[in-house]
């Protein structure tokens, strides 16, 4: 094996393109200047802000350039949505979520529970998908804003949003239905004229799709009950105060152009996805994957192996110098299963041994191929010195302890 690690965690960031790189770079040199200024020179950062609005609207089908407006990251985009809706309506003090959002939305409703808001979060099943009826049944006369994901960052599961937003409207128009769609753009094609024409608001970032970390976009559109979560200067018509990062919102800009015409990209990535799933359930024992049977993104796979811990896998991963993860990377760190797979209730025993990987349009057969090459004995291997393993059947303990064996079951 060369020195270059193999980069299988793509839905925690992706590499910078070059021709995105190579497009910030002269608004981190000679056209430093304040968009917002008067004088001549800052009509070229101003310009590039308006070229990059114009294309994040076509990536996602907006109707107008000005529903777009640029943030620091998905994070502060799904704040904003969230306390955004409820500035705006204040006699609306309900909330609807899922179980399975990224903790950039989690986070947030339990804070605004803090505050005295109340949060229902839906339930998912074994392959991680929604209950209609128990969103349809979820929505109260108060209801100021339902907030589900577009496609789920652990387990790639994606949300049929057009349709649950229709759900949504059909109940109750005034409610403002928000979508996450960080793991979605750029991977699958949107259309929120067309397609999506329920959906609200959208939340995005930059670094999921080739672009810099640090610049993220929120899709508001026109018409919806909304204000302002960062108050100060007039910037993005006074709805999202702060000096703009000039060069991130570039290199958005053209993460998103590039996006276009790489979604042909699409099938590559999932027969890959399909070979590297094929090969590990055919070499490995007591593993499935998370979300198999419902509709996933292309790039994302999630194994869950039994009787091995995670990050062991990991570290064994490292050492042979593939990249990968457990899980969300704003998690990780934590003793605890995936708070994910704890809502699709998958075993105890296999929830701790969870995988992650996920590809990009860089990833190539070769890199897969090595990862197929090595897990299956980096598994045995640990599952060898596992007290829960009978290395005589290959197969988990047949006198496993009882207290475990509940916690397994």
């Amino acid at each position: 094996m060369d020195n270059k690690s193999v980069y299988l965690d793509n839905n925690a960031t992706t590499a910078l393109a070059q021709e995105v790189l190579e497009a910030m770079l002269p608004y981190l040199r000679e056209q430093f200047y304040n968009p917002s200024s008067s004088y001549p020179e800052a009509k070229g950062p101003r310009d590039a802000i308006e070229a990059a609005r114009e294309s994040v609207a076509r990536l996602l089908g907006a109707g107008a350039k000005s529903e777009i407006l640029f943030t620091s990251g998905a994070t502060e985009a799904n704040n904003a949505a969230l306390w955004g809706v409820l500035r705006a309506n204040p006699d609306r003090r309900h909330i609807v979520t899922t179980q399975v959002e990224h903790p950039a939305v989690l986070e947030v409703t339990k804070e605004l529970e803090r505050n005295g808001y109340r949060v229902t979060r839906l339930g998912v099943d074994r392959d991680g998908t929604l209950d209609k009826v128990e969103l349809l049944q979820a929505i109260e006369k108060d209801t100021a804003i339902v907030s589900i994901m577009h496609g789920n960052n652990e387990t790639g599961v994606i949300f049929p949003i057009a349709e649950l937003s229709r759900i949504v409207k059909a109940v109750d128009s005034k409610v403002v239905f928000h979508t996450d769609a960080t793991q979605t753009v750029g991977k699958i094609p949107l259309n929120l004229t067309k397609g999506l024409p329920d959906v609200d608001i959208l939340t995005l970032s930059a670094h999921k799709l080739h672009g810099p970390k640090g610049t993220g976009a929120m899709f508001v559109r026109r018409g919806v009950r909304w204000r302002p979560w960062l108050i100060g200067g007039h910037q993005e018509r006074s709805r999202r105060a702060g000096t703009e990062n000039v060069a991130g919102i570039v290199g958005l800009g053209v993460a998103a152009r590039l996006a276009m015409h790489n979604f042909v990209q699409e099938t590559r990535l999932k027969l890959l996805r399909d070979k590297l799933e094929a090969a590990i359930l055919e070499a490995i024992p007591n593993v499935f994957v998370n979300g198999q049977n419902a509709e996933r993104l292309p790039n994302t796979t999630s194994f869950a192996f039994e009787y091995v811990e995670g990050e062991s896998i990991l570290l064994a991963l490292s050492d042979a110098g593939i990249c990968a993860s457990s899980g969300s990377a704003c998690t990780s760190g934590s003793l605890d299963p995936s708070h994910v797979l704890k809502a699709m209730h998958i075993p105890f025993s296999a929830a701790h041994g969870s995988l992650r990987i996920s590809t990009s349009r860089y990833t190539t057969e070769a890199e897969v191929q090595r990862l197929i090459d090595v897990l299956p004995g980096i598994i045995s291997s640990l599952r060898r010195i596992s007290p829960y393993w009978d290395n005589e059947t290959n197969a988990p303990r047949a006198d496993v302890d009882v207290f475990v064996q509940e916690k397994y079951r």
